[in-house]
């Protein structure tokens, strides 16, 4: 960019400058297609690199001398800069140009061996004793080095001002001056607190660790990194490296902030003056985010790796930086929430949710259980009762989400099936949420095989069944017919432990406690009195109940009795029903009233109808019905 405006002794014509020295130029020196009108003394004399040049190209003997300054640091407005000290006008250093004037004075080579006191040493003095010193002067150096970069290195600039960065991010910032975004109308630029705009010396102390986070955001990836990377090396925490990478991210990328909520941080104001946000490649940021963040564990964080993947799914990254989430996911499932784990389906596939990515996530957090497992002593039993209670949150979890995908009708059986065995038997006490689950599968998926659904129900241990779910499951009409009799068989061997251990209770509880205490001890005859009274109401509500359960395991037993008089009479009489639906219609869970042989008779008439003819084929069906009914 050409510089714009006049400066003192220089004057712009277009795309000339000119030096206002009375004399005709003897040189032209041309940065970026701008021509400065130039004298050779001023040059030569403390610039060593245009007096070589100038040296190399005598034996032409022109008298104009013109050169090109090729990718000269910092453009024309730096090369401004440099030309005015050559004529000996004062330097203005900031924190914006000390960088690029620095660059560019190392490019001319203006060492102190030209002459004294050159552009280099003057540079060099004011970056460590003005630049160095400042969190705010540390921060605008650092951005302003982007134009720069490779040069910068080289002279240490960068390392110098990471390292002083980081030392003020671990240490107090009142030692330091306060960071940009900390300047208000309540405090002059040092930090101190002003009263009628009078300076009282007195310092605002800041409690909060993630000061510098809005500091560093206005920094590129590449700087952002470096400067992360550096904060480690030092000693910085790894929850505060965290909070700072996820603010970075949560910046940068919108989608992320949206799907997080209210969960993202303040944005601070910088009431000093303006930084300009880093222009930055969403796609090369989240690669550069997840190679930052340390291995740490949280709901909090466990979230925000959630977003991550969301956008990564989105901006398509590569597949390390995909597979290195589901990962980190994986390690903390257990602290996710069912709205975390439904990632919509970005792809061309047909469901709903990327159930693939769930389950590769399940599959991680195997691995780690694994792992932590083998590697943990015998006798930790804190590790043990923490395993166990991971797995079975995860669970739970793993039920939920399947219950909410189970509606999708482009959901195939086999992925309800791997999604369900991902985890081994040992993680559900109970498989009611399981149950739940498929009962929401089958209703969202009529035209389910019988077949299909017998496979996805041996995957339900019938035993973990409650007597609720059991219930439910006997009167469920989505659920096929061998699925029901072995449902209520169990519910049957329930309710016989429960009346078993009922009665067991009550026999321990009224045997004869022995004699009382003796009759001196009147407090203690009141007392054993009390709790005789307790024992004896107890008694009688356990009485209660066991009578009901007393009959509701006569009504099963009756209507089991039934269903093996029925299967029998079936067994016999094969001809006799021409499709099984008629079967499981009467030995449902609400069964009819057993049939005469008249109606019996009546329906094999029925038989030479075109609709019986069809139903037909259907009698290798009721044979494996009847195999089934073998089992009981």
């Amino acid at each position: 960019m050409a510089p714009a405006g006049k400066v003192s002794g220089f004057h712009r014509e277009g795309n000339d400058w000119y030096c206002s020295a009375g004399l005709p130029s003897d040189i032209t020196v041309i940065v970026e297609g701008i021509n400065f009108h130039l004298h050779k003394f001023p040059l030569v004399s403390k610039c060593a690199k245009i007096a070589r040049i100038y040296e190399e190209s005598q034996s032409t003997h022109i008298k104009t001398f013109t050169t090109e300054l090729e990718d000269f640091p910092g453009g024309p407005d730096t090369f401004l800069i440099a030309a005015k000290f050559c004529y000996g006008h004062r330097v203005e250093f900031t924190p914006r140009n000390i960088v690029t004037v620095y660059a560019a004075a190392d490019y001319l080579e203006m060492t102190d061996e030209d002459d004294e006191d050159n552009l280099v040493s003057q540079s060099e003095s004011f970056f460590h004793k003005n630049v160095l010193r400042t969190w705010k002067d540390c921060i605008l150096a650092l951005q302003s080095s982007e134009s720069v970069l490779p040069r910068a290195d080289r002279l240490q600039i960068l390392n110098k001002c990471l390292n002083a960065l980081s030392m003020m991010a671990c240490t107090d910032p009142s030692l330091f001056g306060w960071p940009m975004m900390m300047y208000g109308s309540l405090q002059s630029p040092g930090g101190s607190i002003l009263w009628n705009g009078i300076n009282t010396g007195a310092r605002i102390r800041s409690s909060e660790s993630d000061w510098w986070f809005e500091d560093l955001s206005y920094l590129s990836v590449g700087l952002f990194e470096r400067l992360i990377r550096t904060m480690e090396a030092r000693g910085m925490r790894p929850e505060n490296l965290a909070g700072a990478i996820m603010y970075y991210a949560r910046k940068y990328l919108p989608g992320l902030g949206r799907w997080q909520g209210g969960q993202s941080s303040n944005t601070r104001r910088v009431t000093s003056y303006s930084l300009t946000p880093a222009a930055v490649d969403q796609k090369v940021l989240l690669e550069t985010i997840e190679n930052l963040l340390p291995e740490k564990k949280g709901k909090s964080f466990c979230r925000f790796l959630v977003g991550l993947l969301r956008v990564a799914l989105i901006l398509d990254v590569n597949e390390k930086c995909k597979e290195s989430l589901e990962r980190r996911i994986g390690m903390q499932l257990e602290l996710a929430t069912l709205d975390c784990l439904l990632i919509p389906n970005y792809s061309d596939s047909d469901t709903l949710y990327n159930t693939d990515c769930v389950e590769r996530i399940i599959h991680h957090f195997m691995t780690s259980e694994t792992i932590i497992t083998s590697f943990s002593p015998a006798s930790a039993d804190v590790e043990t009762s923490s395993s166990s209670g991971s797995l079975r949150k995860v669970s739970k979890l793993i039920d939920s989400y399947i219950a909410e995908v189970a509606s999708d009708v482009n959901l195939k059986p086999g992925k309800i099936r791997s999604l369900a065995v991902a985890l081994p038997d040992s993680s559900r006490p109970f498989h009611d949420g399981l149950y739940r689950a498929l009962d929401i599968y089958f209703q969202a998926h009529p035209w389910l095989s019988e077949r299909d659904k017998e496979e996805l129900c041996n995957i339900i241990d019938y035993q973990k069944l409650s007597i609720d779910a059991c219930t439910h499951a006997s009167h469920n009409e989505r659920l096929p017919l061998r699925v029901i009799l072995q449902v209520l068989f169990f519910e049957q061997l329930q309710l016989r432990t429960a009346l078993a251990s009922c009665l067991n209770a009550l026999d321990t509880e009224s045997a004869p406690a022995g004699p009382l205490t003796g009759p001196s001890d009147m407090a203690g005859e009141i007392v054993q009195r009390d709790g005789w009274v307790t024992v004896a109401r107890e008694n009688h509500g356990l009485k209660v109940d066991m009578d009901k359960m007393r009959s509701r395991v006569g009504e099963l037993e009756e209507e089991f009795g039934k269903m093996k008089q029925e299967m029998k009479r079936v067994t016999k009489s094969h001809s006799s029903l021409s499709s099984p639906r008629l079967v499981a219609k009467k030995i449902g869970c609400r069964l009819l009233p057993r049939s005469s042989d008249a109606q019996a008779d009546k329906v094999e008439g029925t038989a030479s109808t075109p609709r019986a003819s069809v139903e037909q084929p259907q009698s290798s069906r009721h044979s494996r019905h009847r195999k089934s009914f073998s089992l009981f």
